[in-house]
């Protein structure tokens, strides 16, 4: 047999048949560069046959290229053309000799009907490709942190379409807190554009929906955050707000501010009080919360009874030792409690929040009765408050329950009300 091969036998080299070849990472990266350019192009292409504020149509249209374009490699790309008209390069540069979009929220009118029918166009976009939703969140992100590069009109119509984006529930207000940012604080680009944000959610919603966005979002405790640094003070916020017609959000802002301080106040007083610190100590204390935070009276007397309570572990308590247990906490910061009851007002709020803590807690709603009696015999409440609690100022929380309890300490109360007024007439 002969073993000698010939030349072209020696250098053949095996094939991989149905085997895809991988480009090179270099191709792949040059190739990847220009794609969202291509994407761009297509849908310009489509987009701007369409005459200016033909929003069903826009609508329709968007809706259809769905089919054909790749929405979900591209969504960044798609939203960034939709609110500026094209795509945003790194800096917050749009390319000056690319074609923009004749859709968009820089190119729209300046008025607020217009805008809103632009959002109305995501809206519907992002109810056909729910998938999208985040990345509208996402790209408006990315948008806002260049407020400071976009000339002042663009900025406007982007906080208007912003502010009805959030109101319309396809983002939530925690995308401002790319606002924050110190570059967009220092020199007050984030509270211009935040402030034309808050006008627009107050123009949709009541001040309590909004309060309940920022609290939800955690931007209720950053507002401050928003003004530079040499303006940082509650009284520039008050001034700021109040100028710009909003006094329900300076309400709101101070309202949180002082339930924050009352939250701190009431795990402290806990505290101070689990801890067995001296009623003086309490004392001393509460005043200076009060005198530090502007507190009224009947603000403070229902902390101060939380913090009483919260002393007593009502979990963990046997059913036969819930009532001695609260009783003793009674009796112990019953000086405190009298302190901060100096008028009737106080003493009438002090039993509604008593009233409301036995309804609310099943474990002490036997022992209403008992509980307002040891109040009474520390003289934390008199006997015409409970009287005019029981006539015209119980809260409908348990009201026949309690009443009922009461009945026989009230007739009593009014019985001893009336001999004493026979003696003074002898």
């Amino acid at each position: 047999m002969n073993s000698t091969q010939s030349p072209a036998t020696t250098n053949t080299k095996p094939a991989l048949h149905g085997v895809k070849i991988k480009q090179r990472k270099g191709v792949q990266k040059a190739q990847a560069k220009h794609e969202p350019e291509v994407f761009r192009d297509q849908l310009l292409q489509q987009l701007n046959t369409i005459e200016k504020n033909q929003f069903d149509e826009i609508s329709a249209k968007l809706d259809t290229l769905g089919n054909t374009l790749d929405y979900r490699k591209y969504a960044d790309s798609l939203f960034e053309i939709l609110i500026t008209g094209g795509i945003v390069e790194p800096g917050g540069i749009i390319t000056d000799g690319a074609e923009r979009s004749s859709f968009s929220i820089f190119s729209a009118p300046e008025d607020t009907e217009n805008i809103k029918q632009h959002v109305n166009v995501f809206n519907k976009v992002i109810r056909r490709y729910k998938y999208l939703q985040r990345s509208l969140e996402d790209t408006l992100k990315h948008v806002l942190q260049f407020i400071n590069k976009w000339q002042s009109v663009e900025n406007h119509k982007l906080a208007m379409a912003t502010g009805y984006i959030i109101t319309s529930q396809l983002t939530s207000v925690s995308v401002l807190k790319v606002l924050l940012k110190d570059y967009l604080v220092k020199d007050g680009a984030s509270l211009e554009f935040a402030t034309n944000v808050f006008r627009t959610i107050l123009s949709e919603q009541s001040i309590d929906q909004f309060g309940k966005m920022l609290i939800s979002s955690g931007m209720d405790s950053k507002l401050i955050d928003l003004f530079p640094p040499n303006k940082r003070e509650e009284d520039c916020l008050a001034r700021h707000f109040e100028a710009e017609d909003m006094k329900q959000l300076v309400g709101f802002h101070q309202k949180n501010l002082k339930d924050s301080v009352k939250g701190e106040f009431l795990v402290k007083l806990k505290d101070m009080m689990s801890e067995e610190s001296k009623t003086t100590e309490v004392v001393t204390y509460i005043k200076q919360i009060m005198k530090e935070n502007s507190l009224n009276e009947p603000e403070v007397i229902q902390i101060v009874w939380m913090a009483v309570i919260g002393t007593v572990d009502l979990i963990n308590a046997r059913p036969d030792q819930v009532e001695i247990q609260t009783l003793r906490a009674i009796k112990d910061w019953a000086t405190v409690l009298e302190a901060f009851t100096s008028s009737p007002k106080t003493e009438v709020v002090l039993l509604q929040r008593v009233q409301i803590t036995c309804y609310e807690d099943a474990k002490l709603t036997k022992f209403f009765r008992q509980i307002v009696q040891v109040l009474y015999k520390h003289d934390v409440l008199s006997d015409n408050a409970i009287i005019f609690w029981a006539d015209k100022a119980h809260k409908p929380q348990g009201k026949t329950v309690f009443l009922k309890q009461m009945e026989a300490f009230v007739k009593w109360l009014r019985e001893n009300e009336d001999s004493s007024e026979e003696e003074d007439d002898d």
